[in-house]
């Protein structure tokens, strides 16, 4: 419509003829004259007036012909492009279900020509500014490249994690050989430290290391991800779901990568992953290198100059990786991890936790809160209990050890330490004699200290070793009495049914005295003359003898040895029998 405006202007304002107008504007005479003279028709002068715009200036000189022109129903565009989404939907299927609702509809050809169209308008592409320092952008490469192990000779596949920041395309690149959580925690730490720096903002897709769950509102994040960016001080925000636009700078650097890094690499030869790192290495500083097409300088010096400087700096120390379990408390305050045990309080029977493992330790949460932390056992089996987790009937329990009961008898003084170590010591096992131990400290509470050190004395110069034997002596109060002299020597009075220690000599007398000779040397003092002689006398005669000394000697001898002994119980049975005389 602007040269509408140039023919009526040079032809009213400067007067120029049909021609002179076509030559000037580059336009056919006919055109100029067609258009002079609908004007004419319209009653259209220049200057037009001021609502007058190109859309009605054009309706008013070229209206449309509604007898040459036949109005079709339009197809509701909208839903054409949200059924073409569906499996096995194509336009061929939905342009025959369009003609069968309208026969006089438009042809395949005109039906796809008009969805293009009305597709093209809504592939509006969004340019994004990005700060220096604000974004990182992480995803993996589709190329893959592959080493030959010596050991196995294994054909092993490597993936390529690459790292770019958005406002200098500064990129960071290395080969993996898997793509876990592990791989993903130690590629982007790797990342931060070539970086020297974290950026406000981490942008990955929607890989299962970074994103358990993908959302286009509320995506789950990885726990372990989360807590790196959080030990970072960065956050994490993951492109929607099936919008590989959203990570446009990955996507570029990719290409990229792939382009100028990984395709000249396509006829090497590697042996081993550290081969290909060394590889993707120069690759990766020729790039950040390489001149922009259409910009001064390079990712390099782009990211020295703007974007280093407003890195945040890294934190003292590295990320340390842990993993999480959930898990659950069982009937002895112990969670099972890795097969290994670890307490948490008693109250938490049945409950349900969740455990943080790391390489050295292993923390419990509960409802978010932690409630123990533990040094990781590597073993099977093992046992890891804090002591303040038990019920305080097991802590009462538990400290009573054998040092500690000896310990505390000896508090009460040395006999009973003395008692407490040998009830300890007589048992099989010193924990059979906890209870009497315990019994012992529940008699000191019940009389004193010093009582019970007094009856632990006369106890153990009885060898009375037993609690029992201390209960008795305090209930009846021999804890008070004098212990007896050690040594004392019980004397009896002289009576004539009490032998010496002589009349068990026989044979020794024998050999002194001679045949016949009664045993007098060991008769009390004031005992009679004669005692009763008991039916062994009649072979201190020799009352069989053969006649010489040396069969008499053996027959005596024989005698002593075959009916001493049921002599000797006649005799004991006798003097148990008679009545004393001086009680």
């Amino acid at each position: 419509m602007r040269n509408v405006r140039d023919i009526l202007r040079l032809h009213t304002d400067h007067h120029l003829t049909g021609r002179q107008i076509a030559q000037s504007l580059g336009l056919s005479h006919s055109t100029v004259m067609t258009v002079l003279h609908r004007a004419a028709l319209l009653g259209l002068h220049w200057p037009l007036p001021g609502d007058v715009d190109d859309a009605t200036l054009e309706g008013r000189l070229y209206p449309p012909n509604p007898g040459r022109w036949r109005v079709r129903p339009e197809p509701v565009w909208e839903e054409i492009h949200r059924e073409l989404r569906r499996k096995g939907v194509t336009l061929g299927l939905l342009w025959q279900e369009y003609r069968r609702d309208h026969p006089d509809g438009y042809q395949y050809s005109r039906f796809c020509e008009l969805y293009q169209r009305w597709e093209q308008r809504l592939d509006v592409v969004l340019r994004q500014p990005h700060r220096a320092g604000e974004k990182m952008f992480i995803d993996w490469a589709g190329l893959t490249l592959q080493f030959v192990d010596r050991a196995t000779g294994e054909v092993r596949t490597v993936y390529i994690f690459v790292a770019t920041l958005g406002m200098s395309n500064f990129t960071y690149l290395e080969g993996t050989l898997a793509q876990t959580l592990p791989v993903w925690i130690g590629a982007n730490t790797r990342a931060f430290e070539y970086f020297g720096g974290v950026s406000e903002i981490l942008v990955p897709d929607n890989t299962k290391p970074a994103v358990t769950r993908a959302c286009r509102y509320e995506p789950d994040l990885n726990r372990v991800y989360g807590e790196m960016a959080a030990h970072y001080g960065t956050v994490v925000i993951p492109i929607r779901p099936r919008h590989p636009r959203d990570n446009a700078k990955a996507e570029n650097a990719v290409g990229n990568v792939e382009r100028h890094v990984i395709a000249p690499l396509r006829d090497e030869q590697f042996f081993s992953l550290a081969a290909i790192n060394h590889a993707l290495a120069e690759g990766r500083e020729r790039l950040n290198d390489m001149p922009f097409q259409k910009l001064p300088g390079t990712r390099r010096t782009w990211f020295e100059t703007w974007e280093c400087p407003a890195l945040r700096p890294l934190p003292p120390e590295r990320f340390e990786l842990a993993e999480w379990r959930k898990c659950r408390a069982n009937v002895d305050y112990h969670c099972e991890v890795f097969r290994n045990f670890y307490s948490v309080p008693h109250q938490l029977i049945h409950a349900e936790i969740e455990a943080r493992i790391t390489v050295s330790t292993v923390e419990l949460l509960y409802k978010g809160r932690r409630v123990a932390s533990h040094m990781r056992l590597w073993g099977i089996g093992q046992y890891s209990t804090d002591p303040a987790h038990r019920p305080l009937a097991h802590q009462r329990h538990l400290e009573w050890t054998p040092s500690r009961l000896i310990e505390w008898a000896k508090e009460n003084g040395p006999h009973a330490g003395a008692m407490a170590s040998a009830i300890l010591a007589a048992k099989p096992h010193p924990e059979q004699g906890y209870r009497a131990c315990l019994g012992l400290r529940r008699l000191g509470l019940q009389y004193s200290a010093a009582r019970l050190d007094a009856a632990c004395a006369r106890a153990l110069a009885l060898g009375a070793i037993s609690y029992r034997s201390v209960k008795t002596i305090l209930q009846t109060g021999l804890d008070r009495q004098p212990l007896p002299v050690q040594g004392t020597v019980l004397v009896l009075e002289p009576h004539a049914n009490i032998r010496g220690a002589a009349y068990y000599t026989t044979g020794a007398e024998l050999c002194d005295g001679g045949a016949g000779a009664p045993p007098q040397t060991n008769r009390p003092v004031g005992a009679p003359e004669q005692a009763p002689q008991m039916p062994q006398d009649r072979f201190l005669g020799g009352g069989e003898a053969s006649g010489s000394l040396s069969e008499s000697t053996n027959v005596a001898e024989e005698a002593s040895t075959n009916e001493g002994a049921a002599s000797t119980a006649q005799a004991n049975r006798e003097v148990r029998n008679a009545a004393p005389t001086h009680a």
